[in-house]
């Protein structure tokens, strides 16, 4: 088997699972007890959380939400605010390369009234900071752009948005880091709120984050039942929350080493994948991350390639992974405008797991299917 879809899900690192079983057997306390066994699962929680603030390098007033991943950590972030700030406004603007849990609630509060506004992006996907400027109004309460999109790997120029936004005090600026972190260099400092979950960098399914600096009030999506927060309900899960921070602890660490290995790899893709027929690159070298290589192969139907691609062992996508019953890549469509790009699209996500033989394997496979 080839895995080559790192980007929709990673494999839980063994560390990573010791944690969690080591602390599965022994914090068996409900960690809002008053009891010493809650005790001992809730100073778990707290050292884990500090923990995961140095590793983030996260300053005094950010606050750590945990989530049960990065899905419910944007819907929390958009939807929180819009219910605490509907008095001061009903405008909010995003980017067309957000993931569907930032489209999603975004749908829902325009059919409640709220008025979305989405800013130009440039002909690699980048957004046009002086049109994002020109749309900021009175009534703007939140600005959403993901830092990395998960179809293109498009990089956005999250310091120089958040240098912009400074001058307006009143708009929260929200980004889906989901890409970013454990993989590439950002500071969720320059971030009003953040969103991203485990399992994007070898942790568990169902535990995610949202940071939050302490100006940006909240309405909870879950209420009732104490929690590490007041902004979600619910009991805290001490190991999940204790191998999340395992995984990001091995990701941070190993950050630069791994970043470099994919991207000699990505390189290495480039320099193989140019040479078939009717390929066209989606992810620019100089603007997308490494982890992700979009491209069209013009004349195979995306579904197909991937369907393909399955019976010779290699696992890829097409689009998103929560978005792949669709016909056309909504981020390569809002690249290029092209259809038989975005319905020929597909996506190679790499990791430092990810080999020259795996790549090998990838274009001998992709050669055959272009012949047939």
């Amino acid at each position: 088997m080839i895995y080559l879809d790192y980007s929709a899900t990673t494999s839980v690192d063994e560390r990573v699972l010791q944690v969690y079983e080591q602390a599965s057997r022994t914090l068996i306390g409900n960690p809002n007890s008053s009891h010493r066994l809650g005790q001992e699962a809730k100073k778990a929680i707290d050292h884990a959380t500090a923990d995961i603030r140095s590793s983030l390098k996260l300053s005094a007033n950010m606050d750590i939400i945990f989530t049960s991943g990065a899905s419910e950590s944007n819907n929390l972030a958009i939807k929180g605010i819009a219910e605490k700030r509907s008095s001061f406004g009903k405008h909010i603007i995003t980017s067309s390369f957000e993931h569907p849990s930032v489209t999603g609630p975004l749908n829902y509060l325009s059919r409640k009234g709220f008025e979305i506004d989405f800013v130009e992006t440039d002909e690699k996907g980048q957004i046009n900071l002086s049109h994002l400027e020109s749309l900021i109004r009175p009534d703007t309460i939140l600005v959403s752009v993901c830092a990395v999109n998960g179809e293109i790997g498009i990089i956005q120029p999250i310091a120089r948005i958040s240098d912009m936004l400074r001058k307006y005090p009143h708009v929260c600026f929200h980004s889906d880091v989901t890409q970013a972190v454990g993989k590439y260099p950002i500071d969720l400092n320059l971030l009003d709120m953040a969103s991203f979950s485990a399992h994007k960098f070898y942790g568990p399914k169902g535990i995610g984050i949202l940071t939050r600096k302490n100006h940006c009030m909240l309405e909870p999506l879950i209420h009732g039942g104490h929690s590490t927060t007041v902004f979600r309900s619910g009991t805290p899960i001490p190991a999940l929350i204790l191998a999340l921070t395992e995984a990001l602890n091995i990701s941070v660490a190993n950050l630069e080493e791994r970043f470099s290995h994919v991207q000699l790899i990505n390189q290495y893709a480039r320099g193989q994948l140019v040479k078939l027929p009717g390929l066209i690159f989606n992810s620019s070298s100089d603007t997308c991350i490494p982890h992700i290589l979009n491209v069209s192969l013009i004349g195979n139907l995306s579904s197909k390639t991937v369907l393909f691609l399955e019976k010779q062992g290699i696992y890829l996508s097409n689009h998103s992974a929560c978005s792949s019953e669709e016909k056309l890549s909504s981020a390569v469509m809002a690249l290029c405008h092209d259809e038989k790009r975005a319905s020929s699209s597909f996506r190679i996500s790499i990791s430092y797991l990810t080999s020259i033989s795996d790549i090998d394997a990838l274009i001998k496979s992709l050669k055959a299917m272009v012949t047939l």
